[in-house]
């Protein structure tokens, strides 16, 4: 392989990216007919046809799909370390995408903001809420904070909270009116406010006492999708819902909120950082890891 091929290479993964030489030729700043020639040039001395072209969209063949799989984290990790030596000058600087729930945004990473930005002028922090289970390399994320039951195992991880805990909680109104569950079966009698994911899917129940585990299909008259909106209808009386104990703790102690079925509801693991392994760290990923890393336990799968 030449230098020539090399350079025709990384335009190939671009067009393969965006599906579309116009596309790739924007993001280069470079004229179509040039992507176009080296593509074409690319094919000629490899004796292959790499992408399939129609006029309206641009797809790899099967071999320039097996070229891509091994030709795509080579110029990731060459990315990386390109964007490291850029960083070495001085502090930790540039983009920095981060994929997040709510509740970890609010509880974790907001109330610190000020004081990591601060020590990092030169990052640009963009924090992406939701609730799905991100592919962070494929969505172009440079790390994610999810809970540790939900980490792939090819992912570095690092903790960034304590145990959490969910609770079932209730209005002391609701409580005199419909009664008190006593065991998770006695659930399908009650109005249950629902979760709702970010991809649709409806949260089911985990609840576990001496190792026995449950899911349970809970039922009710509400569904709503962010905690804060479940915490309120349920001091409303609108009925039963389950919370992580951060968010109602102020509520138990001052009575406007009952737990119930507690022995069913045992702390798990909490929230990690976590992100692709590389040989290569970005120092600007590097502070916000550190930044963030929870102080007080063991880390999960530590690079």
């Amino acid at each position: 392989m030449n230098r020539t091929q090399l350079s025709q290479l990384a335009v190939l993964a671009i067009v393969a990216d965006a599906r579309s030489f116009r596309k790739a030729a924007a993001e280069l700043g470079i004229a179509p007919s040039a992507v176009s020639h080296a593509v074409a040039t690319l094919e000629a001395s490899l004796g292959l046809r790499l992408l399939s072209r129609t006029t309206r969209s641009v797809a790899p063949t099967e071999e320039g799909r097996m070229l891509l799989e091994t030709l795509s984290p080579a110029l990731s990790d060459i990315n990386a370390v390109l964007e490291a030596l850029a960083d070495r000058k001085g502090k930790p600087a540039g983009p920095l995408r981060v994929t997040m729930p709510m509740l970890a945004a609010e509880d974790l990473i907001v109330p610190r903001l000020g004081a990591f930005l601060g020590a990092y002028p030169d990052i640009e922090l963009d924090v992406v809420t939701n609730d799905r289970f991100e592919d962070i390399v494929a969505e172009g994320f440079d790390a994610g904070l999810r809970l540790g039951e939900h980490l792939e195992a090819d992912m570095i991880a690092v903790r960034a909270s304590g145990p959490q805990r969910g609770l079932i909680v209730a209005s002391p109104a609701y409580l005199v009116a419909h009664g008190r569950p006593e065991e998770p079966g006695d659930l399908i009698r009650h109005r249950c406010i629902r979760r709702r994911f970010s991809s649709g899917r409806i949260y089911r129940w985990e609840l576990e006492k001496a190792g026995k585990a449950l899911a349970v299909d809970v039922s009710g008259p509400l569904i709503l999708s962010d905690q804060r909106l479940l915490r309120r209808a349920a001091i409303d009386g609108v009925g039963l819902a389950y919370l992580f104990d951060g968010r109602v703790d102020e509520d138990i102690a001052d009575g406007r909120l009952v737990p119930v079925l507690e022995d069913w509801c045992p702390p798990f693991e909490g929230f990690f950082i976590y992100y692709p392994s590389r040989r290569q760290m970005r120092p600007a990923l590097r502070a916000f890891v550190d930044f963030f890393r929870f102080k007080s336990g063991p880390d999960h799968g530590r690079e």
